[in-house]
């Protein structure tokens, strides 16, 4: 990228990020920041603390959210939003979510600086449990604001029993007034998201960014089959009815069809399996297994999960099985808007890059904004597409080059 382009302050950006990955250190670059945990709050509060020194006007919502606005030019205009989140997985990285959420301060701050005044306001969200690690359930701060939380997600508790109740209390938000802190559809025109890829493209592409196109729906379900347990040295080949078999024949199958069509970005996983009674010498009575499939095509993903379905009730029928599939929900694929791709090809173009366009295979809050206003996204490049580790890492002029874009989108849409 040409540095006469180079409008953010990549310094300060870099040691922001380095800061906060202090909080909830683990090991030398490794961060444990589970959502709603005292480390979690003491993150936020230095996050908050920099938002105020910016010139932002700050507080924290009911969900356990961290805002930072400045009003445009038409207050009541709705706002263009830049966020992620800083929570992490209990053995996580330093930059998941984390450069999102001080990228897009990086950019509003610059435009202050810059003497910029927006025509509409500019929010800059740090989302409340992205993760999902601690409850289970994450995007919760994302899903809370446009009035999407499950039944029961207050009593949902840790490890240590403690509820997500509780933890709201203890962070200092009020789980009585969640809808004081909703947005209405109108409150928003476009949220803007960076983020690590989390994947190898960008790296064997060898380029620093990438633009979204899109992020995967995931469909989940939950598989259990039923047969005979018995010895294993007495009971003959013919005469058994083994579950276990059955899973393994299904399994591999379901590895297959995901890969029929070719270049297609469908995934499938089973990334959990239980045998019971489960013994060296005992035939298994019960194997209980998870699906995760994910594609950005809604219609190839219905496809996939039909014939994924035959291909369960077919095996249990040749391997004399009981079978039930247990729905465990996922959602739809969500579309970035073409105006802001658009946007970020123009401007990535000006800075003299070429970034690719990809699909997003895992979950973001972008995922869920996207269905409230125009949503974009930008990828930085990670070392070796690894996440949720302590070796996830990448580099500040990697970085630095994504926060600009993300600067230069803002820029465009923050006009009337």
């Amino acid at each position: 990228m040409n540095n006469t382009l180079h409008t953010i302050n990549a310094s300060r950006l870099s040691e922001r990020i380095h800061a906060l990955a202090e909080i909830g250190k683990i090991e030398e670059t490794g961060v444990n920041r589970l959502a709603l945990s005292k480390k979690y709050k003491e993150g936020m509060d230095l996050v908050r603390k920099w938002m105020d020194e910016a010139g932002l006007q700050t507080r924290y919502d009911n969900f356990g959210n961290l805002i930072g606005r400045i009003e445009g030019k038409n207050e009541n205009a709705p706002a263009v939003m830049l966020g992620s989140h800083i929570d992490s997985q209990p053995y996580g990285g330093r930059f998941d979510g984390t450069i999102g959420v001080l990228g897009g301060l990086e950019a509003v701050q610059t435009m202050m600086e810059q003497g910029i005044d927006p025509d509409v306001p500019v929010e800059v969200m740090s989302f409340c449990d992205e993760e999902g690690h601690r409850f289970g359930v994450g995007l919760f701060g994302s899903r809370g604001i446009l009035g999407k939380l499950e039944q029961g997600e207050l009593e949902r508790t840790d490890a240590e029993g403690v509820t997500r109740r509780q933890a709201l209390i203890e962070f200092g938000a009020d789980p009585d007034k969640l809808e004081e802190s909703e947005y209405n559809p109108d409150d928003l025109k476009a949220y803007v998201e960076m983020h690590i890829e989390q994947g190898p493209n960008l790296e064997a592409a060898d380029v620093p960014v990438g633009i979204v196109s899109g992020i995967a729906g995931p469909r989940w379900l939950t598989v259990e089959l039923t047969g005979d347990s018995g010895h294993a040295g007495t009971v003959p080949m013919g005469k058994r009815r083994d579950p276990l078999v059955g899973a393994s024949y299904i399994i591999a199958a379901f590895n297959s069809l995901v890969q029929s069509e070719k270049d297609a970005p469908s995934v499938g996983t089973v990334g959990d399996l239980e045998v019971f009674p489960g013994g060296r010498s005992i035939i298994p009575e019960r194997v209980t297994f998870t699906i995760d499939l994910r594609d950005s095509d809604q219609e190839r993903r219905n496809t996939y999960e039909e014939a994924l379905m035959n291909i369960i009730e077919r095996t249990a029928s040749e391997h004399g099985l009981e079978y039930t599939i247990h729905d465990d929900g996922g959602t739809t694929p969500k579309d970035a808007s073409p105006e802001i791709m658009d946007i970020m090809k123009s401007e990535s173009s000006e800075m003299g890059i070429e970034p690719p366009v990809l699909m997003s295979g895992a979950f973001h809050d972008a995922s869920n904004m996207a269905e409230a206003c125009d949503m974009g996204m930008i990828f930085v490049r990670c070392r070796d597409g690894i996440s949720h580790n302590p070796a996830e890492y990448s580099t500040d002029a990697d970085i630095a080059v994504g926060t600009e874009l993300l600067y230069r989108t803002m820029l465009r849409l923050v006009k009337e």
